[in-house]
């Protein structure tokens, strides 16, 4: 068990690097910052001065050493923007996005899970046929699609929600909606087909004609063995939200790490960015890692898989 989870551990590690080595290089080719942090009047010799102050004249690859050697002392970098280090900026903004994908992913789940076991039992009927429509709708159109449509309809046309801000649950509804339907739809999706796999099964027959109650059959037997692959998708669902959260935080104003991102991208912000990208990119690493770690538990065979 020790070997797979350091296994797992030096994976998740390659992971992130790469991870960081991809933004590091993709920011670099946005633009110079010292255009955006110099006044116009400045000159080239002024430019340059700076960039040799930030370090940016060196080679690509001897700044990502630098800024590795310094990220594993968690120190990533200061703000071109703001002045302050990156990672306080970030984790400021973490706390609103953490809070939009967990309601995103509950909302997710509440709606999710249900639809797909009433779809697999009643298959074929208006509920599974509207359930198919869901998914179908959900997966095909992105967040910030939904996101202008709930504006349109639930904040202009109806005036019962705000069309921004952050601060009450009337703020967060209408992006948690926007964010949460793409989850919902395949969590539904793979709920549907889980539990319909698992009601075709042997034993569910042999329970039927043991007489075991339908309602035991269907929520001890069928639910809890349908579960175990939507639990998977759901843990993967955190980090996706969370990427996916970048339109709809910007769209709904809501001051988040996507928001974040966006702003620092156009002001060429490059250590924000990274910072940003990178603290994204440990969180996901490590719910994996420890779903990973809990399902090894459960079932041995994935140690030796």
């Amino acid at each position: 068990m020790i070997s797979y989870i350091l296994k797992r551990v030096g994976q998740s590690l390659v992971t992130v690097l790469l991870v960081t080595l991809i933004i590091f290089v993709i920011v670099r080719l946005i633009g110079d910052p010292t255009h955006l942090m110099l006044p116009p009047e400045a000159t080239d010799a002024d430019r340059d001065l700076l960039r040799q102050q930030m370090g940016l004249d060196r080679p690509v690859l001897i700044q990502y050493l630098s800024y590795l050697g310094a990220l594993l002392t968690g120190d990533m970098g200061v703000s071109y923007r703001f002045a302050r280090p990156a990672l306080e900026i970030v984790l400021g903004a973490l706390g609103p996005t953490l809070l939009l994908a967990s309601s995103a992913l509950v909302l997710g789940v509440a709606i999710g899970v249900p639809l797909g076991v009433v779809a697999s039992i009643r298959r074929d009927g208006w509920v599974d046929q509207f359930a198919k429509v869901f998914a179908v709708v959900g997966q095909a159109a992105p967040p910030f699609l939904f996101s202008l449509l709930f504006i349109r309809l639930f904040a202009i046309q109806l005036g019962w929600l705000p069309t921004s801000g952050y601060g009450s649950w009337k703020n967060l509804l209408l992006p948690s909606l926007a964010l949460g339907w793409y989850s919902a739809a395949g969590i539904m999706r793979l709920t549907r087909s889980s539990m319909s796999d698992v009601l075709d099964s042997e034993y569910i027959k042999l329970a039927r004609i043991k007489g075991v109650p339908e309602r035991v059959i269907l929520f001890r037997h069928a639910l809890r063995n349908a579960l175990l692959p939507v639990i998977t998708f759901i843990s993967m669902q955190f980090g996706v939200l969370m990427g996916g959260a970048v339109s709809v935080e910007f769209i709904f104003a809501w001051p988040g790490v996507g928001r974040l991102i966006i702003d620092s991208i156009s002001n060429l912000d490059y250590t924000t960015v990274q910072a940003a990208v990178a603290v994204g990119a440990l969180i996901f690493a490590a719910v994996n890692l420890a779903v990973d770690i809990v399902y090894a538990y459960v079932d041995p065979r994935i140690r030796y898989a």
